[in-house]
């Protein structure tokens, strides 16, 4: 793996993009929750894929597809952002995060549980917290099972997270969003049953939440029990993808401390619910959910939201 440029700030986010021995190129990230040092929390962001056959509606990353990492490209990712500030391996942050999310659908990729089965023996990281996060593809129930598996021998009491990406509880627009066969609700609520033990981390609902999407919590308490089960809400972060699709955030990120009455029906429903808006420079930097430098460098025009540190030619 070659690194060929990075972009960022190293006290917030920094996007790498490298490119692999068959001449193909990937993108990953770490990040820091500021103002926490990296004692407390890291995160990595790695892809699984070159590119990625979904093609969700806010995504720069899809719309393209040249194949699956394999299990030690996927491990390089980590292994350079490790050694580059942990030489000897011993990572003492409290949580250190490792999101497959980057490019590609992990589910649709059986290395990323090769991945998971050996990366507890890579590090001396206590605070290890592998996060899976999935549309849920429909024909990927060897992927499911096998995570099943790994969850409950490697990563029981609170060392993974687990998160489904659903957007809408409006089925015909998750299709829409979502453009593959998937599983439904029902499929979801039951894998989630079976998931979840005493003392594992709430299985994540996440809503990428883009106006006139609807979230209702009516639809959600028929499938998923909140004892098992929390919301996240992101903002549809600015991405070519998302300006195309004409989809406008639900969330403002400009504004942490603003009040939605959606949110409040959904605890007042009985569920967590977790508003997640990071800082706001990473959406300059490119490396938020969604964003894809490599889609901001071919691009003829400019997002005035997002992608600032990089220069074009």
């Amino acid at each position: 793996m070659k690194i060929i440029n990075s972009v960022g700030e190293e006290d917030i986010a920094v996007v790498y993009l490298a490119e692999m021995e068959d001449g193909k190129f990937i993108e990953f990230v770490e990040s820091f929750e500021t103002p926490l040092p990296i004692e407390k929390k890291w995160v990595l962001i790695v892809s699984t894929m070159f590119g990625c056959p979904v093609g969700c509606l806010m995504c720069d990353a899809g719309g393209h597809f040249k194949g699956k990492l394999t299990s030690d490209e996927i491990m390089a990712q980590i292994d350079f952002l490790v050694r580059k500030r942990f030489p000897d391996g011993y990572i003492p942050s409290e949580k250190f995060k490792i999101q497959f999310s980057r490019m590609g659908e992990p589910a649709l990729n059986l290395e990323v549980i090769n991945t998971l089965r050996t990366l507890p023996n890579c590090y001396d990281a206590k605070g290890l917290i592998p996060s899976i996060s999935t549309v849920a593809p429909a024909g990927c129930d060897r992927f499911f099972e096998d995570l099943l598996l790994i969850k409950k021998e490697k990563y029981s009491n609170g060392k993974f997270q687990l998160q489904f990406s659903i957007h809408t509880t409006d089925i015909a627009l998750r299709d829409v969003i979502v453009p593959i066969k998937k599983w439904d609700f029902s499929k979801i609520a039951e894998y989630g049953e079976e998931f979840y033990e005493h003392d594992d981390r709430k299985i994540t609902l996440n809503f990428a939440l883009a106006k006139d999407m609807p979230l209702d919590p009516s639809v959600l308490s028929k499938y998923f029990s909140p004892e098992k089960f929390l919301i996240k809400i992101t903002p549809v972060n600015p991405t070519y993808r998302a300006v195309k699709n004409h989809l406008f955030s639900y969330i403002n990120p400009s504004k942490s401390d603003a009040s939605y009455q959606i949110l409040d029906e959904i605890i007042s429903a009985g569920y967590e619910v977790i508003t997640s808006i990071g800082n706001i420079e990473e959406n300059y930097i490119g490396s938020n959910c969604g964003q894809y430098v490599n889609m901001h460098l071919i691009s003829k025009e400019r997002i005035e939201e997002g992608y600032k540190y990089i220069k074009k030619d």
